[in-house]
């Protein structure tokens, strides 16, 4: 995978722009299960079993990428404790909580406005 890098330019942090960085930063957490992963971490530090278990539905395979990229991102940190097995856990950063209050935002939405989406959808299928 090929990472843009910031060249200070405005262009850079514009969302509108496609070869923009802000762009490949937005489209690398907007999807379900970062947002779900980012939620569940914001809870504290927890091991990749335990997130799997929070995150209902995600395979194995959905949140180690999902996980590398956050890390690659700066918005998660991995530990590994150096025991038999070892102990790998992960926690948000400071950007990730920063990012959290945003999908907290988002959950309150969604909560606010299910009963109105959920009869909005009940009308368009009739």
């Amino acid at each position: 995978m090929v990472t843009k890098q910031f060249s200070g330019s405005a262009e850079d942090a514009d969302l509108r722009r496609a070869d923009s960085l802000a762009r490949e930063i937005f489209s690398d957490v907007a999807n379900k299960w970062a947002l779900l992963i980012i939620e569940a971490l914001g809870e504290g530090t927890l091991r990749f079993s335990e997130l799997r278990s929070r995150v209902e539905g995600i395979s194995h395979k959905m949140l180690t990428q999902n996980l590398r990229m956050l890390e690659r991102n700066g918005l998660a940190e991995r530990a590994v404790h150096p025991t038999v097995p070892p102990r790998v856990e992960y926690t948000l950063t400071e950007a990730g909580h920063g990012l959290r209050a945003t999908v907290d935002g988002m959950c309150d939405w969604t909560y606010r406005y299910f009963r109105h989406i959920e009869s909005a959808r009940r009308r368009f299928e009739a």
